[in-house]
């Protein structure tokens, strides 16, 4: 079968894009930019386009069916030829239910922590020598591709994400996946330009939990009061309330208390205990038993982004982490100063998103930082632009945050300036964001060269 890939370059995208490639199938793809890791990775496996942008002529006869990216706009001169041959044309979710729908799919959604379950479940199966496919958003040790599609497998462990599923179809890409066993993480406001109310958000989570199979299983995070009133109102599902797995902190390290042993966990934060939870309950539906899920968490070190230890000096230790949304920031912060009480904590967030660069959404922050000893606010003045977003000023990130210690910086060459002044005080620096604080990527060379 031969498929091509419209915005092949796509997170998503170029991995699902390598599975097929690996499972057999003829893949050929297209876009208008392919940034690393996926540029390395398609090259890698002989998929990376020859030249940048849209080929109309590549959509042919030939052709059995197209994968349509959300990085592609309606108007793509690709997509269009596909129509007019009436070749297939699929979402990549779309693509995922039709290659599981014989399978036992867990789709883990909230908005926050469903990469770091999705990540602790696969990983706890395939430590059990449990057989799944999957699609998760983050690397993960000891995994190269982050989408597996076999004929073999019985289960289908599927991160659902709200965001829309392509140019052409409006829906939020979970909505598309039908889960067997589904995960509600949390709900807090994010996506504003496509939900632009509260209310609106959690309706797609409520519309999500009524996609659950007769007789599935919702497993939920019952300390959120939203989540909670929407499990309370599904039928014909078993239901599964979680909270925070108990815990406690021995210098600076987490353990478990299970059953009468101990388990020495490689990551920390109470928002991660709670996400360990849902992760178990969803093993246990799965057919692990307790005992081997408590075994293979205990050897989990977190999914690439997701509290990532980056290095580790005398004087210094540094994080990084994907948390861009109010709820992310504010648990992420808690649990670094929750390992760390003794040392300064320097928290430097890039505004990054349509939503965190809307003045609008940026209410949502108040407080978020305020347990940082030392707040710093990132914002690229090309992102707003490409954004097409009104320019933000510092006073107007000020008046949302609610911090009169924060400072904000929109030049990269400042904020490095300003973290080499940090240096000389013992700290644990803690950089969170979905971009890459426009292009500082090499954070040893500021910390420990």
């Amino acid at each position: 079968m031969k498929i091509h890939f419209i915005a092949i370059g796509g997170s998503a995208m170029h991995n699902l894009a390598i599975a097929l490639h690996l499972k057999g199938e003829i893949i050929t793809g297209s876009d208008d930019e392919i940034f690393n890791p996926a540029k390395s990775k398609l090259k890698k496996y002989g998929l990376l386009p020859d030249a940048i942008g849209w080929f109309p002529e590549k959509i042919n006869e030939t052709v059995d069916a197209v994968i349509l990216g959300m990085h592609a706009r309606i108007d793509n001169t690709e997509l269009q030829r596909a129509k007019e041959l009436n070749i297939r044309i699929y979402s990549y979710p779309e693509y995922l239910h039709e290659a599981s729908k014989n399978k036992l799919r867990i789709v883990v959604g909230g908005s926050h922590g469903k990469t770091t379950i999705t990540s602790m479940i696969i990983h706890v199966l395939q430590h059990c020598k449990i057989n799944c496919d999957y699609m998760v958003g983050a690397q993960l040790e000891g995994f190269e591709i982050m989408v597996k599609l076999s004929q073999e497998a019985d289960i289908m462990v599927i991160e659902g994400d709200e965001y829309l599923t392509s140019s052409i179809d409006r829906r939020p890409k979970f909505h598309l996946y039908q889960p067997d066993i589904a995960i509600i993480s949390g709900i807090a406001w994010d996506h504003i330009n496509v939900f632009p109310t509260f209310e609106n958000y959690v309706e797609q989570f409520r519309i999500f939990a009524e996609m659950i199979s007769k007789n599935g299983t919702l497993i939920y995070y019952n300390d959120d009061e939203n989540v909670r009133n929407i499990a309370e109102k599904i039928e014909n599902v078993q239901k599964i309330p979680y909270t925070t797995h108990p815990y406690e902190l021995s210098h600076g390290e987490t353990f478990l208390h299970c059953n009468g042993t101990t388990v020495h966990l490689q990551i920390f934060g109470k928002h991660n205990l709670a996400n360990l939870n849902a992760a178990k309950y969803a093993c246990l539906q799965a057919g692990v038993a307790e005992a081997d899920f408590y075994k293979a968490i205990a050897t989990f070190k977190g999914a690439s982004k997701r509290l990532e230890l980056v290095a580790q000096g005398e004087n210094h230790v540094v994080y990084k982490d994907f948390a861009h949304s109010p709820s992310k920031l504010k648990a992420t912060i808690e649990a670094v100063k929750e390992r760390y009480p003794d040392k300064r904590l320097v928290a430097c967030m890039e505004l990054h998103t349509f939503s965190s660069l809307t003045e609008q959404f940026l209410t949502e922050y108040q407080g978020c930082m305020d347990l940082a000893d030392i707040a710093l606010l990132f914002f690229d003045i090309h992102a707003l632009l490409h954004k097409k977003l009104p320019m933000l000023s510092p006073e107007i990130i000020y008046q949302s945050f609610k911090n009169e210690n924060i400072e904000v910086y929109n030049d990269s060459t400042k904020l490095i300036d300003r973290l080499f002044s940090l240096k000389e005080k013992e700290s644990v620096f803690l950089f969170m964001s979905s971009g890459n604080f426009c292009g500082i990527d090499n954070l040893n060379s500021i910390f420990f060269e």
